[in-house]
């Protein structure tokens, strides 16, 4: 049997890659393996183009045999798939991307944010434009799907997928498969079992701030191993450290980040949940409707800049976003019904907040107090009903 799938409408990932070739030379488009880059790309430029290179086929390996043969006599938009497997393309790029009249522009796929800025940042400076893409946004796919997006999470393959089952089984599949043959390729020596059991430990210890003593001790390894392993999850998409803010308050801060699996669908993964019964019966269930709240806010409101704010009296704040000189405290609350609470009122006066929003699973806005707002996680991103 053909299984068929519906197209998913990434209207707002086009836009924003259509807008950046305008204004850019050279675009970046980086984001997790399996994430969908290859799929938007190839709305741009087809596959079996002369203008498409993927740096996993033995083809394009072959045309890019002598890369300035190849590329410089092309024109319009060439892409470049999982371009950090030739860092040595680069130093190519600048000097075909600072030709006058420029003839070609080029979109450049990523999967290893650090590979990818660290080989490009000398080379490609003032040149480059980044994109960053991820899973299906929430906003992507409708209000009505939000519990299915919350259970699968955002990856094309696992939310598709014809059962929970299935989609379960790719996702375990997905976490095998990048530990044991992605990572080594992107030149990661880590042994794949102790990265395994680094993952399976930070989706224990989602949505908490980061204690490196802690899982140092858990792994009988050193502080520094496990910050090397954290650092490295982040770079590959798959962990978000969210970074604390902390200012000259007379309250003592919380100044360790914050970590969360990326995908609530991998979190379930390493978590051992298989469906929408085990995920509302486990103990981590408000944390993983905290760390998927935040990541669909992050992608539907794309701050200028991001942080999480706890004192150590208890006062806290989901995420403090800074937006056009705004600021704008957001808190996710996995509730019925939420209310205004002590930590709310402190956040609001501490940080001087400009409005604050409680996000939520439920369907019905209503206001809390002055600049307070209970709003509907589907409303907040923009899913359409």
């Amino acid at each position: 049997m053909v299984y068929t799938f519906p197209m998913i409408d990434r209207r707002t990932d086009m836009q924003q890659v259509r807008a950046a070739l305008k204004r850019s030379r050279v675009v970046a488009l980086l984001g997790p393996r399996q994430c969908g880059k290859t799929t938007l790309a190839q709305q741009f430029v087809p596959a079996d183009s002369l203008n498409y290179f993927d740096l996993e086929d033995p083809d394009s390996l072959a045309r890019l045999s002598e890369p300035k043969t190849a590329l410089h006599p092309l024109k319009g938009l060439v892409v470049i798939d999982e371009i950090q497997r030739r860092p040595e393309l680069f130093p190519l790029l600048r000097v075909l991307a600072d030709r006058r009249p420029l003839p070609a522009r080029f979109l450049i796929l990523g999967s290893a944010a650090p590979d990818l800025l660290r080989q490009s940042s000398e080379s490609l400076a003032g040149r480059l434009e980044t994109i960053a893409l991820e899973g299906f946004r929430l906003s992507d796919l409708g209000a009505r799907t939000q519990p299915k997006h919350w259970l699968r999470g955002g990856f094309p393959l696992s939310f598709t997928a014809w059962t929970e089952a299935d989609s379960a089984i790719w996702r375990k599949q997905f976490v095998q498969t990048f530990i044991e043959r992605d990572l080594p390729q992107f030149g990661v020596t880590i042994p794949s079992v102790a990265l395994r059991r680094f993952w399976a430990m930070i989706a224990h210890y989602h949505g908490q701030t980061w204690n490196a003593a802690e899982l140092a001790r858990a792994m009988a390894v050193t502080e520094p191993t496990v910050r090397r392993y954290l650092d490295l999850m982040t770079g590959v998409f798959m962990v978000r450290q969210l970074p604390p803010w902390f200012e000259n308050l007379k309250k003592r801060q919380v100044k360790a980040p914050k970590v969360y699996i990326r995908d609530s669908g991998l979190l379930h993964a390493l978590l051992g949940i298989g469906d929408r019964r085990e995920l509302e019966q486990h103990p981590k269930v408000g944390a993983s409707w905290e760390g998927y709240a935040v990541e669909e806010v992050l992608k539907a409101l794309q701050p200028d800049d991001a942080y999480y704010w706890a004192t150590h009296n208890g006062a806290e704040l989901d995420l403090l976003l800074f937006k056009r000189g705004r600021r704008i405290g957001v808190e996710c609350k996995r509730t019925d019904a939420p209310t205004l609470t002590p930590s709310m009122r402190t956040a609001l006066t501490d940080l001087k907040l400009d409005e604050l929003h409680v996000v939520y699973p439920g369907k019905q806005r209503y206001p809390l107090a002055d600049k307070v707002n209970v709003i509907p996680l589907a409303e907040f991103v923009g899913a359409k009903a």
